[in-house]
């Protein structure tokens, strides 16, 4: 029997687009989204010293002109501040706000739930597995793109 390796790609697309729904869900009730979420609980974890735009697309994957649009709405809803950086005047630090970390339980809250119902009947061995071949699997993709970018 062959393994159809694209069934296993389609899958893994469809595992993430369903768990975002399953967060978007979640979140509704605080007028947020699973990405929003996600930047929010990065820019609380880098809350003593900053994050930059750069940062936040180099650590989550997500384009500079996403995270500039998340970093506007969340502006606008007053969970995300920035400052100058005194290092470089072309860019600014993130930061998050007294009412994002009043969120902070909630959000942390919601993507436990969400890994919960994701790993349910998992074994610690089945898991420590698949952290093994999913770390492999982004070694590859980076040595790809790392060998890729050397020949251009």
């Amino acid at each position: 029997m062959t393994l159809d390796r694209s069934r296993l790609l389609r899958e893994g697309r469809e595992i993430g687009v369903r768990l975002e729904q399953l967060s978007n869900h979640a979140l509704a009730e605080a007028d947020m989204t699973c990405v929003q979420a996600r930047v929010m609980l990065y820019i609380m974890q880098h809350a003593g010293q900053g994050t930059t735009v750069t940062a936040l697309h180099r650590d989550t994957g997500y384009s500079k002109a996403t995270i500039s649009g998340l970093i506007k709405r969340l502006r606008e809803k007053g969970y995300v501040r920035t400052e100058p950086c005194q290092a470089d005047d072309r860019c600014k630090l993130l930061f998050s706000t007294r009412k994002s970390l009043e969120m902070q339980e909630f959000l942390r809250a919601c993507a436990g739930r969400s890994e919960d119902v994701l790993y349910r009947d998992f074994s610690p061995e089945e898991l420590a597995a698949l952290d093994r071949l999913q770390q492999k699997m982004l070694c590859n993709l980076s040595a790809f793109r790392s060998h890729t970018q050397k020949e251009v």
